[in-house]
C-alpha cells in the first residue's frame, strides 16, 4: 500500500564531546566538525524528497542538524521539547577514556529495573511524547513527508513501541546511528511500514558504530545493558 505521508525520525550528528561525557539534556553541546559533515550529508540526501515540515529537539546538537535540511527545503525549523532527549540520573557523568560511572556502586541503586527503567525517564513516557509529536508532523505534512530532529534513546524506544517490540534491550544493538534516518510510512493515522537509512554511515569512525559511549560518538543515555548484553 502506498503511503500517504512519511514521517523520518533523524538522529543528530556527531557531538564535540572529548571528555565523554553523558550530556543528556544539558546545553553548551553542540556538533563537531564531523558532525556538520554528517548534517550536511543527510540534507544531500533528502534533497529529493517531498519534505514540507521539519521539527526538531531545542538542544543545540539537534538544531545544528536540522538547519541544512530546512534551509534545503526551504523550511523553518519547529522546535519541539516533546523529542527532546529523554532525563537520566547518570547526566554528567562520565561513561568514556577508561571512565564508567555504572562501575561506582552508588550508582548501583539506579539500576534495579530495566523495565522501567529506575535510572531515568519511563520509556512509555518518551512514547507518549515521541508519538505526540510524530502525529501533529504527519498532520502538519499530509500528503508529503516530515522530519524529526531526536536522539538515540527517543527514536529507538518509539521504534520499538511501533514494531511492537520490548523495550528492554543492548544499547551497543540499537539501529539508530549518528545521523540516520528511521522513516514512519503512514496511511491516513495508521504506519503500515517502517524503514531505515545510514545516509552518513561511511563517515562514522570504525571504534564508534558499535560503541554507543565512546568520546566521538557522545554519549546521551546509559543505562546498566551497557555492561553486557541482555
Amino acid at each position: 500500500m502506498t503511503p500517504d505521508t512519511v514521517v523520518h525520525l533523524v538522529r543528530h550528528g556527531e557531538v564535540h564531546n572529548p571528555e565523554g561525557v553523558l550530556y543528556g539534556r544539558r546545553d553548551g553541546y553542540h556538533l563537531s566538525d564531523l558532525g556538520r559533515r554528517m548534517a550536511e550529508r543527510v540534507a544531500e540526501a533528502t534533497a529529493h524528497r517531498d519534505i514540507t515540515h521539519v521539527r526538531s529537539s531545542p538542544l543545540e546538537r539537534a538544531q545544528e542538524t536540522a538547519t541544512p535540511l530546512a534551509k534545503a527545503h526551504g523550511v523553518e525549523i519547529v522546535s519541539d521539547e516533546r523529542v527532546i532527549e529523554s532525563t537520566n540520573v547518570f547526566e554528567g557523568k562520565r561513561f568514556a577514556n577508561g571512565s564508567n560511572a555504572l562501575l561506582k556502586p552508588s550508582a548501583w541503586r539506579h539500576l534495579w529495573n530495566p523495565f522501567k527503567p529506575s535510572w531515568g525517564e519511563p520509556y512509555k513516557d518518551v512514547v507518549v511524547r515521541m508519538m505526540s509529536a510524530v502525529h501533529d508532523a504527519r498532520a502538519e505534512a499530509s500528503g508529503h513527508e516530515a522530519v524529526i530532529v531526536s536522539h538515540q534513546l527517543p527514536i529507538w524506544i518509539t521504534r520499538l513501541h511501533v514494531e511492537h517490540r520490548s523495550f528492554v534491550h543492548d544499547p551497543r544493538r540499537r539501529q539508530c546511528t549518528l545521523c540516520s534516518i528511521t522513516s514512519f510510512h503512514f496511511v491516513g493515522d495508521a504506519i503500515t511500514q517502517v524503514s531505515y537509512s545510514e545516509p552518513a554511515g561511511d563517515l562514522i569512525p570504525a571504534k564508534d558504530k558499535k560503541m554507543p559511549f565512546s568520546a566521538g560518538n557522545a554519549p546521551e543515555e546509559a543505562a546498566p545493558e551497557d555492561s553486557g548484553p541482555v
